[in-house]
């Protein structure tokens, strides 16, 4: 056995979830170490798409531009009938993040970059090739038993925080207890990846085969690659299914040719929703998978993880260093779990929308569909209906005082500094708590500047000292929307409090003692 090192956070687990965290953590300052029971990058892509949100978060790190490199923005989106003429043709619509709403990626490209982010930190600490066989809560830290699977040793670490990012099968939730509660769907489905070798018209865009004989999935990945999803047929043999033979039955009815594409793999895998019932264990914390699973019909299962994290690790730093109380950490679940359920709801949603069976009802949907959406903003209110709810937590880390902003990511346009340099909002404030207002700085807003907050005036002339330019007005429209002159923002961008014009800011939250923001991140650049 070896000493017991200790660390502020561990991390079990190092998908993108468990990286995203590491990258966070890493940037605040925090004693991190990261354990993976895999010795590299897994090969399979899993994840397809992501958001304009989560693009957001991994802005945060300085890895949003070099990661937007390997990435599709802004693909067109089809429902097809079974003749393959579409019902239903749209692309997502942008809740002003600052990136693309929508991004189709290759989860192998995503997760070295993400790699290659925590290489930065000298503070995190990378262990591949170890499994963690026991989580054991303590009083002031966890300890946590590892096993080297490159020299079948054991070693014990300590830290003072726990993340399990170890996925939906997760042995630490087993370890603690945590029941998973939910539904598997019977149907198992086959799931093609491809290398591209010529394209094809529509080789660039999603479309959901909505035909009752065999729903599919048609979607564009980028660095060349296709994916093609279908459901296995009662009477058809899993093993049988995919072999190539049987993967070119389905991609020649599809009009794919063996030059078009070339297979890399086939797999069987079935869809849940599950969702933990406990999210938090004494020190040790579950996120992504591990926390809960949702089917793929809107691509979010990554990114949900990597919202977990952004809501959590800010916390965890808080609590570590002492500028907050423990009691924050309970805010997790109570913020993350009704938005990870909303969005599993909206997946399964548009899951019963492609995989109709019935003919009639297909039939019906088909047309009614069709006529629909030539109306004016049926596609719009469509979007709500199936793709991600917006970034708002109803309960949660907020003041108590109420307010129409509190509880809302606020958007991220372009502004432009004292100096002229035109940047995203994020950039500009850091990753800190904040206070942003129109005119004249609310009363009381000292409150905040004494803990570290950074106050900054939104102007739309020529900035002068301690404020910036709203440059397109869109963040002055979204504040006199909400009826706010000045807010109040958390580090992960969320609205903590609001006032009106003239009217004091609520105080900071009880037992914090320090908002300072965490050092900027140092971006990984974009080659050519």
């Amino acid at each position: 056995m070896n000493e017991h090192p200790t660390y502020d956070v561990a991390v079990i687990g190092y998908g993108p979830t468990g990286a995203t965290a590491a990258n966070l953590l890493g940037r605040m300052g925090l004693n991190v170490v990261v354990i993976e029971r895999d010795p590299d990058v897994y090969g399979r892509a899993r994840a397809i798409s992501t958001d304009e949100e989560v693009m957001r978060i991994w802005q945060s790190v300085g890895l949003a531009d070099r990661l937007q490199r390997d990435m599709l923005p802004d693909r067109p989106l089809a429902w097809v009938d079974a003749d393959g003429v579409p019902f239903v043709e749209t692309t997502m619509t942008s809740r002003g993040c600052g990136h693309p709403p929508q991004q189709f990626l290759y989860q192998p490209a995503v997760d070295h970059v993400l790699r290659e982010g925590v290489a930065r930190y000298p503070n995190v600490e990378v262990l591949l090739q170890h499994e963690c066989l026991r989580v054991a809560n303590g009083g002031s830290t966890v300890e946590l038993m590892l096993a080297d699977l490159r020299t079948d040793a054991f070693k014990r670490v300590k830290a003072s925080y726990v993340i399990a990012a170890d996925g939906g099968a997760s042995p630490t939730r087993a370890q603690l207890g945590v029941g998973y509660e939910g539904r598997t769907y019977a149907e198992r489905w086959v799931v093609i990846d491809t290398k591209v070798i010529r394209e094809w018209d529509g080789h660039d865009r999603l479309r959901f085969h909505c035909n009752p004989a065999r729903p599919t999935v048609d979607c564009p990945t980028p660095l060349g690659h296709h994916r093609w999803e279908y459901p296995a047929r009662a009477a058809e043999d899993e093993k049988r299914l995919i072999t190539h033979e049987a993967v070119w039955e389905v991609l020649h009815e599809q009009g794919i040719t063996e030059e078009q594409v070339k297979i890399l793999r086939a797999v069987i895998y079935s869809h849940h929703v599950r969702v933990a019932d406990r999210w938090r264990v004494g020190r040790v914390f579950l996120a992504g998978d591990a926390a809960h699973a949702m089917p793929p019909w809107i691509g979010q299962g990554m990114s949900a993880g990597v919202r977990d994290v952004a809501n959590l690790c800010w916390k965890l730093a808080a609590v570590a260093r002492g500028q907050a109380p423990d009691a924050l950490l309970d805010s997790y679940q109570v913020e993350r779990k009704p938005h990870v359920t909303e969005v599993t709801r909206r997946a399964v949603r548009n899951g019963r929308l492609i995989t109709e069976r019935r003919k009639s009802l297909a039939f019906l949907r088909n047309h009614l569909l069709r006529a629909l959406t030539r109306l004016p903003g049926v596609l719009k209110a469509g979007q709500s209906m199936i793709w991600i709810p917006p970034a708002h937590y109803p309960d949660g880390c907020f003041t108590s005082e109420a307010h129409a902003a509190a509880g809302w990511q606020l958007p991220q346009p372009w502004v432009t500094d004292p100096s002229g340099k035109r940047s995203r909002l994020d950039d500009v404030l850091g990753g800190g708590w904040a206070v942003l207002h129109l005119g004249a700085a609310p009363p009381d807003a000292d409150r905040w500047e004494r803990l570290g907050a950074r106050t900054l005036a939104i102007q739309a002339g020529a900035p002068q000292a301690g404020a910036i330019r709203d440059d397109d007005g869109a963040l002055t429209r979204w504040l006199r929307s909400k009826k706010a002159a000045a807010v109040v923002l958390r580090p992960d961008g969320f609205v903590f409090a609001a006032a009106g014009e003239g009217r004091p800011l609520p105080a900071p939250p009880k037992d914090f003692t320090d908002l300072t923001p965490p050092i900027p991140a140092t971006p990984i650049g974009v080659t050519a």
